[in-house]
């Protein structure tokens, strides 16, 4: 038995051999391509300026992949990226927009910038540029400074709406009793922590926008399984650990640390999220500008939403 148990065993030895032998890859690293990398772009729509972003990387020894944020949406995937002589391309299947053609995108690598245009499904054309997105890593741990309570009372302070104001504030909740415009904050912030707590009706959404440009999903998600568009996902992006969510009409809480990219995310007293990279901006966001301080924004124009004990203690 221990020789037919040896024989065996160095027959699958020799199978294993060959097999590693005739499948294994190339194991030299080819050159990463000069496109590689994240960028902030800006897309010039009629002379509204709206953000997108865009990631490439490489995929085995020749092909390049990616993803890719319109001004609105979530992140997608690239299959492929056209890359040859400084000039690229791409295109993927229509999302959110309208039409029923390819999303495409061209444009042209000069040093650490990039222009182009994007086609929409629809069949319009727009130019864009995009410069190198920032990588945001910090080599200090942040020094916490005071916290700002931005709701309090009977009157809606230190926030703007963005067209016509639908919000009210009412013994220190604001209230957006319909669709209708976002919020934004006055005061643009850096690193924070930030508290939140928020009530939505059955079948309701809405977001916060960190710097006013990443949004975490505020969604009626009881029962369902954690995913990139429902309560707690930094959409299109990060999935939280666990679904937390309430019924329809409890009061729900976020408290979030952002440092640079990094994220924790504690969901009605459970960390989801715990210091995970936001890769760049999501659909809907203010601008494609990371390196700089945001405000924070909430979402008004998805459904009826309350806002509470909303607190922010940025860094010093």
């Amino acid at each position: 038995m221990r020789k037919l148990v040896q024989t065996c065993l160095f027959a699958f030895a020799l199978l294993t051999s060959a097999f590693a032998n005739n499948v294994e890859p190339n194991p030299t690293q080819p050159a990463p391509s000069p496109l590689e990398g994240r960028w902030d772009i800006t897309v010039d729509m009629a002379g509204k300026m709206a953000p997108s972003w865009l990631e490439v990387r490489h995929s085995g020894n020749h092909t390049l992949i990616g993803q890719f944020t319109s001004v609105s949406g979530s992140a997608r995937p690239i299959s492929e990226v056209i890359f040859k002589d400084g000039k690229f391309s791409f295109e993927i299947p229509p999302q959110w927009e309208k039409g029923d053609g390819k999303f495409k995108l061209e444009g042209t690598l000069t040093g650490e910038k990039i222009a182009g245009s994007v086609t929409t499904p629809e069949g319009k054309t727009f130019p864009y540029t995009g410069v190198r997105a920032p990588s945001l890593r910090r080599t200090a741990a942040p020094v916490w400074g005071t916290p700002i309570k931005l709701t309090d009372g009977n009157v809606i302070k230190g926030w703007h709406a963005v067209g016509e104001n639908q919000w009210i504030a009412e013994n220190g909740i604001l209230r957006s009793p319909k669709s209708g415009a976002n919020l934004i904050t006055d005061e643009k912030f850096n690193d924070f922590k930030l508290h939140v707590e928020f009530r939505i009706p059955k079948g309701s959404n809405s977001g916060v926008y960190l710097r006013g440009r990443y949004e975490v999903q505020v969604t009626d998600s009881k029962g369902m399984e954690p995913s990139l568009d429902q309560l707690g996902a930094i959409y299109g992006f990060l999935v939280p650990s666990e679904m937390m969510a309430k019924d329809p009409g409890e009061w729900q809480s976020f408290d979030i640390t952002l440092v640079g990219r990094m994220l924790t995310l504690v969901t009605n007293g459970k960390t989801v999220i715990t210091n995970q990279e936001i890769p760049g901006i999501t659909g809907g966001a203010l601008d494609s500008n990371e390196g700089e301080p945001g405000p924070l924004y909430i979402q008004g124009d998805h459904g009826p939403v309350e806002y509470r004990n909303i607190v922010i203690t940025p860094a010093k």
